[in-house]
């Protein structure tokens, strides 16, 4: 059994995710996530990211705005149903 393993840890190493830094920008509206992608898509062609760890972040970012999303909806709501109880 342990002869097999190393041979798949040979094969089919464990992922090892790197630290990737680049500038992006601020993130306070899903408006803002497009200047995030470009600035994804920009370290891309740079060389700075590869395509996959691109994706990875643009994940991320995704995820982000549709937090933002829900929690700016969320307060919306919060204030028309304040303001219908008057």
């Amino acid at each position: 059994m342990a002869a097999i393993r190393i041979c798949l840890d040979r094969l089919c190493p464990p992922r090892r995710d790197r630290h990737v830094s680049i500038s992006m920008p601020v993130i306070d509206t899903a408006a803002d996530a497009a200047k995030a992608s470009s600035a994804i898509l920009a370290a891309v062609a740079d060389g700075e990211l590869t395509p996959s760890e691109a994706s990875e972040l643009g994940k991320l970012v995704e995820s982000y705005v549709k937090t933002l999303e829900a929690t700016e909806f969320e307060e919306r709501l919060r204030r028309l149903e304040t303001s219908g109880h008057r």
